[in-house]
């Protein structure tokens, strides 16, 4: 059966499997809908929100980032991994004693201020919108490759299913149907991951495979995978791949907001309300950190493999000769059809060149025309360096069973992973927006006396408003897959991290003080972002050195300076404030998540 034919079969029966959980665990209360009723068992609340938190970049792009960066793309793993940890020891457990739904629910109470909670409503959606883009981009390239559809019809039917079990489950729909999405995503990346550490270092564990000797390289002489890696690099005129090239502040940065930005995502905090008691929040915290490391473990290796693999098969390869001789594989005419690969043959010789330095002015343009060789013509002028390959980083992960040769059906069962991983956080993010505007915007806000019917049903159709508009930024996302969610990230750390932080650990901490940090932190960083990613802002006008993808730690601590300032020159928060705060801290005992 054709690769094609095998995500047909492997993708619907996955898609099936949602739809038919979906159905079965169909809300039919809003507590159903906002927190699945407070009763999900931690093991499998563990699972969820491990595929909660695993997004297209974490199993699409995140790998694709290190396999290109190299040591600097570490940042993704010890922000994210790190940030996990802070949020599951220091967070979440004091978050679920609060008893509430949502972050704005919490943000708003502690604040004792409609202001406070619509401020929270209003980044709340900000941050999860940004972050959802990056997961509809990444159903969009999965569904252009491996069901040979346009972009946008791809990015169309993810659409279609999560409006399906997110507006028809709610989180509790939500919640099962992600159980199912981590044992498809986990499988779907480690089969292949095995097989190729297998092929090349003959070690069954990926993570040993990593660090371990090549099979029968150079003759048999023992060649380690990182060595040959570097030696690969520096022959073509890449840095070498375990050398940065970021400076060390831009590191730390970045990882900051990554880490701190985890703890403020709000779609990953409602997770925590699902489970019955605070006892069983820790216990499912523990459990996803065990089910997200078995991914994060392995992308480095995932990530070494496939450059490795890449490098070795497509440089100085013919792109197309007679004869029966070496050419370019099938997968990269593929590839090169969905747009996210491209090649020029500057020197005029057939073979595919692949050097350092950026091919292209710009990404590649193609035209509807055919080379002598039959690849795709592009309209742009190539630049003047030696490169002739682009290569999209968001298709390593899906390609490297390809580029490695491995079986049609294992290509196919990748490409249902990368679904799973990018349609589970965006029904988590897409119910963040829905129960910001039916639970904290409607009923805590502007219609207090709506029924619980009506408040359903405007969480439904808020639900659906949030799929079109995710939708559209899947067709025009505004960078790379871990790119765009490293925004979200940064934006999450500017504006939820500190409240909640002083919302738990200081009682002076008052509304005044917080509202006026996190719309001075997520303005901050906001501009920031736009300015350097849509204006024309340079790397060279960075502040202090400082990417885009860093500065969420700054809008961080600009708004903790405003909050704690104001706090201390205006009026302290009620008595029965500070008597919340006590409660939220004291380990023992927990009220169960209302909506009132």
């Amino acid at each position: 059966m054709s690769v094609q034919g095998w995500t047909f079969l492997i993708v619907g029966i996955t898609f099936a499997l949602y739809i038919g959980i979906a159905i079965w665990s169909r809300a039919g209360s809003t507590k159903e809908f906002y927190v699945a009723g407070g009763g999900v068992p931690p093991i499998a609340n563990g699972m969820a929100t491990a595929a909660d938190w695993m997004s297209a970049a974490s199993f699409i792009s995140m790998a694709g980032l290190i396999s290109f960066a190299g040591y600097d793309g570490s940042v993704y793993l010890m922000g994210w991994t790190g940030g996990y940890v802070l949020l599951a020891l220091l967070l979440a457990p004091y978050l679920r004693k609060f008893g509430k739904f949502t972050v704005p629910d919490f943000v708003g109470d502690r604040y004792y201020s409609h202001t406070a909670r619509l401020v929270a409503v209003v980044c709340a959606i900000f941050v999860s919108f940004t972050y959802v883009a990056g997961q509809m981009r990444g159903v969009g390239v999965v569904f252009s490759r491996f069901l040979e559809v346009d972009i946008n019809l791809g990015v169309g039917i993810g659409m279609l299913l999560v409006f399906f079990y997110a507006v028809l489950g709610g989180m509790k729909g939500i919640t099962y149907t992600q159980v199912a999405q981590y044992v498809v995503l986990i499988f779907a990346y480690m089969v292949p991951a095995i097989f190729i550490s297998m092929m090349l270092t003959g070690h069954f564990f990926p993570q040993l495979g990593f660090g371990a000797t090549l099979v029968d390289d150079n003759g048999g002489a023992s060649v380690y995978l990182l060595d040959k890696l570097n030696q690969l690099h520096t022959e073509l005129g890449f840095a070498e791949y375990t050398s940065g090239a970021k400076s060390k502040l831009d590191v730390f940065f970045i990882t900051a907001a990554l880490m701190v930005g985890t703890a403020g995502l709000p779609h990953v905090i409602v997770r925590f309300y699902t489970v019955p008691r605070v006892k069983d929040a820790r216990v499912s915290a523990g459990w996803a950190l065990v089910f997200i490391g078995i991914l994060y473990t392995t992308a480095p290796a995932v990530a070494a493999f496939a450059r490795t693999n890449l490098i070795q098969t497509v440089n100085e390869t013919p792109y197309a000769s007679a004869g029966g001789e070496k050419s370019i594989p099938e997968w990269f005419k593929k590839w090169e059809n969905t747009d996210l690969i491209a090649w020029v043959d500057k020197n005029g010789d057939g073979k595919v060149q692949y050097r350092g330095g950026v091919p292209f002015d710009g990404k590649p343009a193609f035209t509807a025309d055919r080379g002598p060789a039959g690849q795709r013509m592009l309209s742009n002028a190539p630049s003047a360096n030696a490169n002739e390959l682009y290569i999209d980083r968001d298709i390593m992960v899906l390609a490297n069973p390809e580029i490695a040769r491995l079986p049609a059906w294992i290509i196919a069962l990748v490409a249902a992973g990368a679904l799973a991983a990018a349609l589970s956080t965006a029904a988590g993010l897409l119910l963040v927006v829905s129960t910001s505007i039916s639970h904290d915007l409607l009923k805590r806000t502007l219609m207090p006396d709506i029924t619980e019917k009506r408040e359903l049903m405007a969480a439904r159709f808020a639900a659906a408003a949030a799929v079109i508009l995710a939708g559209y930024f899947g067709i025009n996302p505004p960078g790379f897959v871990a790119q765009v969610v490293a925004f979200a990230f940064g934006l999450a750390a500017a504006s939820f991290f500190p409240a909640i932080m002083l919302g738990i650990f200081s009682k002076r901490a008052n509304r005044e003080g917080v509202v006026t940090g996190m719309v001075v932190g997520i303005a901050f960083t906001m501009a920031y972002i736009i300015y350097f990613k849509f204006m024309g802002g340079t790397p060279a006008q960075y502040w202090l050195g400082i990417s885009p993808e860093g500065i969420g730690t700054v809008g961080m601590l600009l708004n903790f300076a405003v909050a704690v300032t104001i706090s201390r020159f205006t009026p302290p928060p009620p008595e029965e404030i500070s008597h919340m705060v006590e409660n939220i801290r004291i380990p023992k005992g927990a009220g169960s998540a209302s909506s009132h």
